[in-house]
């Protein structure tokens, strides 16, 4: 019996995580000639250090359209709450090895010139929760 409810709060404790759970839409606009090193600082560094701080990636795409594909790279991410999506950005931001990797591939100027980022909730349709 005991191990009943322990399995049923488990679950129910499981469900209500996954209710909490944000995406964040992250668009980046790149200087001039400068995507190639956005990725680049996203492949070599970015993606570990965002696992590293329990910010959870799903996808990264360029867009088709001819002129975008130059400069943007477009991105989501998953927390598991908003909170905790504040908590783990300012212990990112913070990281030392993010502030080298930043400084490294910025050495020459920035290489991103704009960021925008939208905190999504999921609908009761979505396919992602």
């Amino acid at each position: 019996m005991t191990r009943r409810f322990l399995w049923l709060f488990l679950l129910l404790s499981g469900l209500a995580f996954a209710q909490n759970r944000v995406y964040e839409l992250r668009t980046y606009t790149a200087a001039d000639g400068k995507l190639e090193a956005v990725k680049a600082r996203f492949r070599d560094h970015t993606i570990a250090l965002f696992k590293r701080h329990g910010i959870e990636s799903i996808g990264y795409w360029v867009p088709q359209d001819p002129e975008k594909s130059k400069n943007t790279l477009i991105y989501i991410l998953a927390h598991p709450s908003l909170e905790a999506a504040q908590k783990n950005w300012a212990a990112f931001r913070a990281d030392p090895d993010w502030l080298k990797a930043k400084a490294d591939s910025e050495a020459a100027g920035p290489i991103v010139l704009k960021t925008e980022s939208v905190f999504l909730n999921p609908t009761d349709f979505s396919l992602l929760k």
